[in-house]
């Protein structure tokens, strides 16, 4: 197993299997042909592109917002707000606790501001930040779709639920930041 197959994987069956029904999925940024495979794995309408095809989209349409490569930041953040659905949801990737804390606390911070949930997750050597304005990552997981993915290394339903899971030091130091 290695940690591409493991970032492929997480980044797009977390929040597929988050979100009650997404219809509507964008990815923003690198897209490798490992990712588009795994997407396959679900239904929904799934568009590719840089950050400028957010300013293209209807207001209120998007579902699901997977950010591969990109940081990030206030104009970002509001261009997703634009877009997505009132019960949309956004994963995008960090930086691991232990490698910087501050900027794992800040992305939280961010997207807490537009996100009634925001919590981080890991896999692998990465570390990813889950942003819901409705779903919880792990009380509301799809069985019914986290069980049957066909073809994986990594993702499991276990998986999924073990990997908000943070020992109990980093959990209280992020306690007051992530929202759970």
């Amino acid at each position: 197993m290695n940690d591409t197959q493991a970032f492929n994987e997480m980044m797009v069956h977390v929040p597929m299997c988050t979100h009650k029904e997404p219809e509507n999925i964008l990815v923003i940024g690198e897209a490798s042909p490992e990712i588009k495979k795994e997407l396959e794995k679900h239904k929904g309408n799934i568009e590719f592109g840089d950050k400028a095809l957010l300013n293209s989209k209807d207001e209120k349409n998007i579902d699901v917002i997977i950010l591969t490569d990109i940081e990030i930041d206030e104009l970002l953040l509001a261009n997703i707000d634009r877009v997505l659905k009132d019960d949309g949801l956004i994963t995008f990737k960090t930086q691991s606790f232990h490698n910087d804390e501050n900027r794992l606390k800040n992305d939280l911070k961010l997207v807490g501001t537009k996100f009634w949930i925001a919590m981080p997750f890991r896999f692998g050597h990465s570390t990813a930040i889950l942003a819901s304005k409705k779903y919880h990552p792990t009380a509301d997981i799809v069985l019914q779709r986290s069980d049957i993915i066909d073809d994986l290394e990594y993702y499991s339903t276990e998986m999924h639920l073990a990997s908000f899971v943070f020992p109990a030091a980093i959990h209280k130091a992020l306690t007051t930041i992530a929202r759970r």
